[in-house]
Protein backbone atom coordinates (compact mmCIF):
# COMPACT_ATOMS: atom_id res chain seq x y z
CA UNK A 1 0.00 0.00 0.00
CA UNK A 2 1.67 3.69 -1.16
CA UNK A 3 1.56 5.81 1.46
CA UNK A 4 0.54 9.49 0.50
CA UNK A 5 2.87 12.05 -0.54
CA UNK A 6 1.79 15.19 1.47
CA UNK A 7 1.70 12.56 4.88
CA UNK A 8 5.54 12.07 3.80
CA UNK A 9 6.70 15.58 2.61
CA UNK A 10 3.83 17.62 5.40
CA UNK A 11 6.56 15.52 8.07
CA UNK A 12 8.81 18.51 7.10
CA UNK A 13 6.63 22.72 4.80
CA UNK A 14 8.08 25.38 6.72
CA UNK A 15 11.22 25.35 5.28
CA UNK A 16 14.30 25.41 6.97
CA UNK A 17 15.68 25.72 3.47
CA UNK A 18 19.35 25.14 2.84
CA UNK A 19 21.59 25.21 -0.44
CA UNK A 20 20.80 28.43 -2.03
CA UNK A 21 23.40 31.14 -1.84
CA UNK A 22 22.75 34.88 -2.74
CA UNK A 23 24.92 37.32 -4.07
CA UNK A 24 24.23 41.01 -4.23
CA UNK A 25 21.13 42.26 -4.39
CA UNK A 26 18.35 40.11 -4.54
CA UNK A 27 20.02 37.39 -7.18
CA UNK A 28 19.67 33.57 -5.87
CA UNK A 29 21.76 30.96 -7.20
CA UNK A 30 20.48 27.31 -7.01
CA UNK A 31 22.03 24.51 -6.25
CA UNK A 32 20.05 22.63 -9.38
CA UNK A 33 19.99 23.35 -12.45
CA UNK A 34 18.56 23.06 -15.79
CA UNK A 35 19.80 20.02 -17.28
CA UNK A 36 19.40 16.95 -20.16
CA UNK A 37 16.42 15.32 -17.57
CA UNK A 38 14.45 18.11 -16.36
CA UNK A 39 14.44 19.40 -19.72
CA UNK A 40 12.55 16.19 -21.54
CA UNK A 41 9.55 17.22 -18.79
CA UNK A 42 6.69 18.91 -19.83
CA UNK A 43 3.11 19.85 -18.31
CA UNK A 44 0.06 20.71 -20.27
CA UNK A 45 -2.82 22.52 -18.44
CA UNK A 46 -3.23 25.55 -16.24
CA UNK A 47 -1.21 26.80 -13.84
CA UNK A 48 -2.44 25.84 -10.16
CA UNK A 49 -4.89 22.95 -11.82
CA UNK A 50 -4.12 19.40 -12.45
CA UNK A 51 -1.39 19.03 -14.88
CA UNK A 52 -0.66 16.14 -17.95
CA UNK A 53 3.01 15.40 -17.41
CA UNK A 54 5.24 13.78 -19.96
CA UNK A 55 8.42 12.72 -20.65
CA UNK A 56 10.74 10.35 -22.12
CA UNK A 57 10.90 6.89 -20.27
CA UNK A 58 12.99 5.92 -18.82
CA UNK A 59 14.51 9.24 -17.41
CA UNK A 60 17.33 9.19 -15.48
CA UNK A 61 19.20 11.60 -13.85
CA UNK A 62 22.73 11.72 -11.78
CA UNK A 63 22.21 15.02 -10.07
CA UNK A 64 18.86 17.24 -8.98
CA UNK A 65 17.53 18.93 -12.00
CA UNK A 66 15.08 21.78 -12.66
CA UNK A 67 13.67 23.30 -15.32
CA UNK A 68 11.19 26.35 -14.93
CA UNK A 69 8.11 25.23 -17.43
CA UNK A 70 6.19 28.48 -16.43
CA UNK A 71 8.10 31.57 -14.72
CA UNK A 72 6.18 33.46 -11.99
CA UNK A 73 7.20 37.00 -11.32
CA UNK A 74 6.30 36.77 -7.52
CA UNK A 75 8.25 36.28 -4.67
CA UNK A 76 11.31 34.52 -4.18
CA UNK A 77 11.74 30.99 -2.47
CA UNK A 78 14.61 31.69 0.35
CA UNK A 79 16.02 29.76 3.17
CA UNK A 80 13.52 29.55 5.68
CA UNK A 81 10.68 30.19 3.71
CA UNK A 82 7.50 28.84 4.14
CA UNK A 83 6.24 27.31 0.63
CA UNK A 84 2.41 26.65 -0.53
CA UNK A 85 2.34 24.72 -3.10
CA UNK A 86 0.49 21.59 -5.58
CA UNK A 87 2.79 18.98 -6.92
CA UNK A 88 2.54 15.82 -9.13
CA UNK A 89 5.01 13.09 -8.71
CA UNK A 90 5.64 10.40 -11.35
CA UNK A 91 8.35 7.16 -11.91
CA UNK A 92 10.53 8.67 -13.42
CA UNK A 93 11.29 4.99 -14.87
CA UNK A 94 8.06 4.30 -16.02
CA UNK A 95 5.94 7.81 -16.68
CA UNK A 96 3.67 6.37 -13.51
CA UNK A 97 1.52 9.22 -11.75
CA UNK A 98 2.70 7.82 -8.09
CA UNK A 99 0.71 10.97 -6.05
CA UNK A 100 -0.86 14.70 -6.42
CA UNK A 101 -2.19 16.78 -4.35
CA UNK A 102 -5.91 17.98 -4.88
CA UNK A 103 -5.47 21.09 -6.83
CA UNK A 104 -8.62 22.71 -5.28
CA UNK A 105 -6.94 25.44 -2.70
CA UNK A 106 -6.54 22.35 0.16
CA UNK A 107 -4.15 20.23 1.46
CA UNK A 108 -1.38 22.01 -0.61
CA UNK A 109 1.20 23.19 2.43
CA UNK A 110 4.33 21.33 2.16
CA UNK A 111 7.42 21.48 4.85
CA UNK A 112 10.80 21.03 3.71
CA UNK A 113 13.47 20.25 5.55
CA UNK A 114 17.47 19.56 5.05
CA UNK A 115 16.77 16.08 6.49
CA UNK A 116 13.74 14.81 4.68
CA UNK A 117 13.93 15.00 0.36
CA UNK A 118 17.18 17.07 -0.74
CA UNK A 119 15.62 17.00 -4.24
CA UNK A 120 12.86 19.01 -2.71
CA UNK A 121 14.57 21.42 -1.58
CA UNK A 122 17.19 21.99 -4.08
CA UNK A 123 14.07 22.09 -7.21
CA UNK A 124 12.38 24.81 -5.13
CA UNK A 125 14.80 27.09 -3.71
CA UNK A 126 15.23 30.15 -5.66
CA UNK A 127 12.43 29.79 -7.94
CA UNK A 128 9.46 32.17 -7.61
CA UNK A 129 5.64 32.11 -6.47
CA UNK A 130 3.93 31.57 -9.74
CA UNK A 131 6.40 28.86 -11.35
CA UNK A 132 5.58 25.66 -12.66
CA UNK A 133 8.70 23.58 -11.77
CA UNK A 134 9.85 19.95 -13.21
CA UNK A 135 12.16 18.53 -10.80
CA UNK A 136 14.02 15.39 -11.74
CA UNK A 137 15.22 13.91 -8.53
CA UNK A 138 18.09 10.69 -8.22
CA UNK A 139 17.76 8.37 -5.64
CA UNK A 140 20.62 10.10 -3.64
CA UNK A 141 18.52 13.07 -3.54
CA UNK A 142 15.20 11.08 -3.15
CA UNK A 143 12.68 10.11 -0.38
CA UNK A 144 15.16 7.62 0.90
CA UNK A 145 13.04 4.74 3.01
CA UNK A 146 9.94 6.14 1.90
CA UNK A 147 10.43 5.36 -1.75
CA UNK A 148 9.22 2.09 -1.47
CA UNK A 149 5.91 3.43 -0.26
CA UNK A 150 5.58 6.25 -3.33
CA UNK A 151 5.97 3.48 -5.73
CA UNK A 152 9.97 4.71 -6.52
CA UNK A 153 12.16 2.22 -6.81
CA UNK A 154 15.81 2.18 -5.53
CA UNK A 155 17.23 2.72 -9.09
CA UNK A 156 14.30 5.25 -9.85
CA UNK A 157 14.78 8.55 -10.96
CA UNK A 158 11.83 10.58 -9.10
CA UNK A 159 9.71 13.06 -10.97
CA UNK A 160 8.10 16.16 -9.63
CA UNK A 161 5.77 18.70 -11.28
CA UNK A 162 5.36 21.91 -8.82
CA UNK A 163 3.04 24.72 -8.84
CA UNK A 164 4.34 27.33 -6.15
CA UNK A 165 1.79 28.55 -5.28
CA UNK A 166 2.67 31.11 -2.12
CA UNK A 167 5.76 31.61 -0.05
CA UNK A 168 6.19 33.28 3.67
CA UNK A 169 9.82 34.46 5.22
CA UNK A 170 11.14 32.82 7.91
CA UNK A 171 10.71 35.24 10.49
CA UNK A 172 9.17 38.80 11.04
CA UNK A 173 10.58 41.21 8.67
CA UNK A 174 9.21 44.79 9.76
CA UNK A 175 10.78 47.82 11.54
CA UNK A 176 12.16 47.58 15.18
CA UNK A 177 9.94 49.88 17.56
CA UNK A 178 11.28 51.56 20.80
CA UNK A 179 11.23 49.18 23.46
CA UNK A 180 8.59 49.77 26.39
CA UNK A 181 9.20 49.72 29.84
CA UNK A 182 7.43 47.18 31.63
CA UNK A 183 7.87 43.91 29.15
CA UNK A 184 10.93 41.27 29.53
CA UNK A 185 13.53 41.74 26.86
CA UNK A 186 13.83 39.69 23.87
CA UNK A 187 17.17 39.12 21.89
CA UNK A 188 16.88 37.47 18.61
CA UNK A 189 19.64 34.45 17.23
CA UNK A 190 20.30 34.57 13.69
CA UNK A 191 17.57 32.56 12.44
CA UNK A 192 15.31 35.18 14.36
CA UNK A 193 14.40 32.87 17.39
CA UNK A 194 13.44 34.80 20.04
CA UNK A 195 15.07 34.40 23.71
CA UNK A 196 13.37 36.08 26.00
CA UNK A 197 14.55 37.55 29.51
CA UNK A 198 12.13 38.02 32.29
CA UNK A 199 12.77 39.62 35.28
CA UNK A 200 12.00 39.06 38.78
CA UNK A 201 9.04 41.38 39.47
CA UNK A 202 4.91 40.87 39.81
CA UNK A 203 3.67 40.06 36.76
CA UNK A 204 0.81 42.73 35.37
CA UNK A 205 -2.69 41.59 36.18
CA UNK A 206 -4.12 42.67 33.02
CA UNK A 207 -3.50 42.03 29.05
CA UNK A 208 -0.38 44.05 27.58
CA UNK A 209 0.66 44.00 24.16
CA UNK A 210 4.10 45.58 22.53
CA UNK A 211 5.12 45.95 19.31
CA UNK A 212 8.72 44.61 18.48
CA UNK A 213 8.85 45.10 14.87
CA UNK A 214 5.76 47.09 12.37
CA UNK A 215 5.64 45.24 9.32
CA UNK A 216 4.38 47.00 6.04
CA UNK A 217 2.00 44.35 5.42
CA UNK A 218 -2.13 43.57 5.64
CA UNK A 219 -3.73 44.18 8.78
CA UNK A 220 -4.73 41.18 10.57
CA UNK A 221 -8.47 40.68 10.81
CA UNK A 222 -11.19 38.55 13.03
CA UNK A 223 -11.73 35.62 11.42
CA UNK A 224 -8.03 35.30 9.06
CA UNK A 225 -5.94 32.04 8.99
CA UNK A 226 -2.77 33.83 9.97
CA UNK A 227 0.90 31.78 9.59
CA UNK A 228 2.86 32.57 12.32
CA UNK A 229 6.18 31.63 14.24
CA UNK A 230 5.56 32.03 18.03
CA UNK A 231 7.29 31.26 21.48
CA UNK A 232 5.37 31.06 24.74
CA UNK A 233 6.78 30.98 28.48
CA UNK A 234 5.78 30.81 31.51
CA UNK A 235 6.29 33.86 33.41
CA UNK A 236 6.71 32.43 36.94
CA UNK A 237 9.19 29.78 36.28
CA UNK A 238 11.06 31.37 32.81
CA UNK A 239 10.48 27.85 31.22
CA UNK A 240 9.34 27.67 26.98
CA UNK A 241 5.92 25.70 27.23
CA UNK A 242 5.82 25.95 23.83
CA UNK A 243 7.13 27.11 20.80
CA UNK A 244 6.75 26.70 16.57
CA UNK A 245 9.99 26.96 16.53
CA UNK A 246 11.23 24.13 18.47
CA UNK A 247 8.34 21.94 16.02
CA UNK A 248 10.32 23.14 12.95
CA UNK A 249 7.72 24.61 11.43
CA UNK A 250 5.21 27.83 11.47
CA UNK A 251 1.78 27.25 12.70
CA UNK A 252 -1.57 28.23 11.52
CA UNK A 253 -4.33 30.26 13.71
CA UNK A 254 -7.68 31.95 13.35
CA UNK A 255 -7.32 35.10 14.57
CA UNK A 256 -10.15 36.10 17.00
CA UNK A 257 -10.49 39.43 18.77
CA UNK A 258 -12.27 37.44 21.77
CA UNK A 259 -11.46 34.53 23.51
CA UNK A 260 -8.58 33.01 25.53
CA UNK A 261 -5.53 31.03 25.27
CA UNK A 262 -7.38 28.16 26.78
CA UNK A 263 -10.32 28.67 23.69
CA UNK A 264 -7.20 28.57 20.87
CA UNK A 265 -6.78 32.29 20.46
CA UNK A 266 -3.54 33.85 21.03
CA UNK A 267 -4.58 37.60 22.30
CA UNK A 268 -3.03 40.67 20.69
CA UNK A 269 -2.94 39.08 16.95
CA UNK A 270 -5.98 41.02 15.59
CA UNK A 271 -4.95 44.50 14.45
CA UNK A 272 -1.04 43.45 13.72
CA UNK A 273 0.09 43.82 10.53
CA UNK A 274 1.99 40.84 8.13
CA UNK A 275 5.71 41.19 8.81
CA UNK A 276 5.14 42.02 12.53
CA UNK A 277 6.89 41.28 15.62
CA UNK A 278 5.04 41.73 18.98
CA UNK A 279 4.88 40.65 22.31
CA UNK A 280 1.97 39.88 24.59
CA UNK A 281 1.90 39.09 28.43
CA UNK A 282 -1.06 37.17 29.44
CA UNK A 283 -3.02 37.21 33.07
CA UNK A 284 -4.16 33.95 33.98
CA UNK A 285 -7.59 35.07 33.04
CA UNK A 286 -6.77 35.36 29.75
CA UNK A 287 -4.94 32.09 29.35
CA UNK A 288 -5.75 29.17 31.06
CA UNK A 289 -6.73 30.45 34.84
CA UNK A 290 -6.98 27.74 37.26
CA UNK A 291 -6.66 24.93 34.85
CA UNK A 292 -3.03 23.47 34.80
CA UNK A 293 -1.47 21.70 32.17
CA UNK A 294 1.27 19.26 31.34
CA UNK A 295 3.57 22.58 31.52
CA UNK A 296 1.74 25.29 32.79
CA UNK A 297 0.97 25.48 36.15
CA UNK A 298 -2.59 26.78 37.12
CA UNK A 299 -2.72 30.63 37.39
CA UNK A 300 0.09 31.45 35.58
CA UNK A 301 1.11 34.67 33.77
CA UNK A 302 2.41 33.91 30.02
CA UNK A 303 4.41 35.82 27.65
CA UNK A 304 4.61 35.03 23.67
CA UNK A 305 6.85 36.14 20.95
CA UNK A 306 4.84 36.17 17.75
CA UNK A 307 5.97 36.78 14.68
CA UNK A 308 3.03 37.32 11.85
CA UNK A 309 4.65 36.02 8.66
CA UNK A 310 1.75 35.66 6.30
CA UNK A 311 -2.62 35.48 6.08
CA UNK A 312 -4.08 32.63 3.99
Amino acid sequence: MRKPLALIVSVTLLASLTGCSFSSGSECTSEATSGDASKLITAQGDFGSAPTVSFGTPLYAKNTERTELLTGLGATVSEGNTVVADLTLLNGTTGEVLQKTTYDGKSSRFTLSDSLVPGLEKGLLCSTVGSRVGIAIPPADGFGPNSAGLGIGPDDTAVLVIDILKTYPARADGVSQPAQSGFPSVVLGADGRPGITISSGTPPNELKVATLKKGGGPIVADGDIVTLQYTGVVWANKTVFDSSWEKGSPAQIAAASEGTLADGVIPGLVGQTVGSQYIVVVPPHDGFGDHATQTIPAGSTLVFVVDILGID
